[in-house]
């Protein structure tokens, strides 16, 4: 447990570092002073080459804690900035090409005042990208192999057939090894009977024993050289290095680490669909009767300013939720009498009526006028 949280405090520190520094180059690229504009080439290139240095090391910083960090809400939050940054390089990297009119740049003297090795200028594709979608990627291959791999049948003639040639082929090699073994023991046993119990010469003996194993240490010489050049011109993959104690240790880490990630997920987005739940039974009520008292209280207020009932807004006008819309004073609100929409449909602002006749509440409230005697009476109080 000690081991564990050690290493979330640890990227936590490198997201902070990772932040810090984020925010100061926000600042270079954004200074309170505008400089002038810069006309030298080179000056150009080497600004926006430097952004684009920092911005990778950004980069890799961010895409580390985000596969490794295990709260989920601290996991949004990364995954926020770590694609605004993404998008950042690729402009950055758009620019460059732009200026350069070359997709290659040489970057050897800011790597060496960064501190940075060539190694650090490949980006690398964030682990995300594979893992939330191994699903999809795994249902993939499953279907190529289906398609590539077509189902063939074979008849039981053919079957038996294929068997019979392939131990025939079996059996034919192991009597030619066979042959081949009793011929070699013939031919030592004539060679020592035509030579008889002789022992050789010592510096015979040396120098068959020098021309074998130098023979053997050349071989091995030039088979490791030529492996060599074909990893070198990609036409072979290398080896994998031999883990160390250490590596496989921090590889298990990481397993694990994914593991709580998942974990912690799903316990989150249990935990959103149990709060919305509960808002639902203990809240909803109260809020449920809130809403149909705000209701009850709009169609009062525009039948004592109307005479009448108004009509519910419909589907079309945004139902219920167009009650408690958020209007300005100065909006106008649509009003139609339920008994002819056509004649005495009028827009009104009940906000200016509130305060003229101080008979409704303040706020703005959709409501109907009756008639144009209505409308006529209300422009002249607003007149007034």
């Amino acid at each position: 447990m000690h081991h564990c949280s050690a290493l979330l405090s640890s990227y936590g520190r490198m997201w902070a570092e990772a932040q810090g520094a984020l925010d100061e180059l926000l600042e270079d690229e954004a200074p309170t002073v505008q400089p002038p504009p810069q006309k030298d080439h080179l000056q150009v290139f080497q600004t926006l080459a430097s952004f684009y240095l920092r911005y990778l090391q950004i980069f890799r910083a961010l895409e580390a804690v985000y596969d490794q960090l295990v709260h989920p809400q601290k996991r949004r939050t990364v995954r926020h900035v770590l694609e605004g940054v993404m998008g950042r390089l690729l402009e950055l990297k758009n620019d460059m090409v732009d200026l350069e009119a070359s997709e290659f740049h040489y970057f050897d003297d800011m790597l060496q005042d960064l501190k940075m090795t060539p190694e650090d200028l490949e980006v690398p594709i964030p682990r995300y990208f594979v893992r939330e979608r191994m699903k999809v990627l795994k249902q993939r291959e499953k279907m190529l192999a289906h398609i590539l791999v077509p189902v063939q049948t074979m008849s039981m003639e053919r079957a038996v057939r294929v068997l019979q040639v392939s131990e025939r082929a079996r059996q034919g090699r192991l009597r030619a090894h066979f042959m081949k073994q009793i011929t070699e023991q013939e031919r030592r046993r004539r060679s020592h009977e035509g030579c008889g119990p002789c022992m050789p010469h010592p510096q015979l003996a040396a120098t068959l024993i020098q021309k074998v194993w130098r023979g053997y240490r050349q071989r091995k010489k030039t088979s490791k050289e030529r492996l060599d050049e074909m990893i070198f011109l990609g036409m072979v993959a290398p080896r994998p290095p031999v883990s160390s104690p250490a590596e496989k240790r921090a590889w298990q880490a990481e397993r694990s680490r994914r593991q709580v990630q998942e974990q912690h997920e799903a316990e989150y987005q249990q935990a959103l669909v149990n709060l919305k739940e509960s808002v639902r039974s203990v809240d909803g009520p109260d809020i449920k009767a809130t809403l149909q008292d705000q209701i009850r209280q709009w169609f009062l207020e525009c039948r004592d300013a109307t005479g009448s009932f108004p009509d519910f807004p419909s589907v079309e006008d945004g139902g219920s939720a167009s009650i408690f819309a958020e209007k300005t004073p100065e909006q106008p609100i649509w009003c139609a009498d339920r008994s002819d929409h056509s004649q005495s449909g009028a827009w009104t602002n009940l906000t200016t009526a509130n305060a003229v006749h101080g008979q409704i509440s303040p706020g703005p409230i959709p409501c109907m006028a009756k008639s144009h005697q209505f409308k006529r009476a209300f422009t002249r109080s607003l007149e007034e």
